[in-house]
């Protein structure tokens, strides 16, 4: 992925491990890119718990806990969708009843068609950690490769730092 995802990959594990803390990663659109940045970095084992790509509207809800209603009225691509998707997949990857320390999800359209006419290129990234739960709207342009790509960068910046 170039260098600036791997130092941004380095830097949460690096966060997450000074604080003790592991993390889930639920992703839509990125389809696996952003637990593969972290799990590429030697000794992420430390903090990563997994990855859960719920691409299917369905499994973000029967999966990741994400409102049935609020799928049925505003779809998959909402930035409500993506907080949701952080606080279930701490949950989802928690072990023993706990709640993995930190979640961050991703959902958006990468082109290069729009199912549900928003504009490709739309982009929600979701943290959740004890502390708080955010969302990072964007706007992104670009081919699908370049959308899925950048999509991973921010979403390394927004979780470093909410850490």
């Amino acid at each position: 992925m170039g260098s600036e995802p791997d130092e941004l990959a380095v830097a949460v594990l690096e966060r997450l491990q000074a604080r003790g803390w592991s993390i889930g990663v639920a992703e839509s659109l990125t389809g696996g890119l952003l637990v593969a940045a972290l799990v590429a970095v030697p000794g992420a084992s430390v903090s990563v718990r997994g990855g859960v790509v719920a691409y299917a509207t369905d499994l973000k809800q029967s999966v990741l806990g994400v409102d049935a209603a609020l799928l049925a009225q505003h779809g998959p691509v909402h930035p409500e969708v993506a907080k949701q998707m952080a606080s279930g997949v701490r949950a989802a990857l928690g072990r023993d009843g706990v709640p993995a320390d930190v979640g961050i999800a991703t959902t958006g359209i990468a082109g290069p068609d729009s199912p549900d006419g928003q504009p490709v290129g739309t982009v929600h990234i979701g943290i959740s950690t004890p502390e708080a739960t955010t969302v990072t709207s964007l706007r992104l342009d670009g081919t699908r490769a370049m959308i899925r790509t950048e999509s991973v960068r921010r979403s390394l910046q927004a979780v470093r730092d909410a850490l």
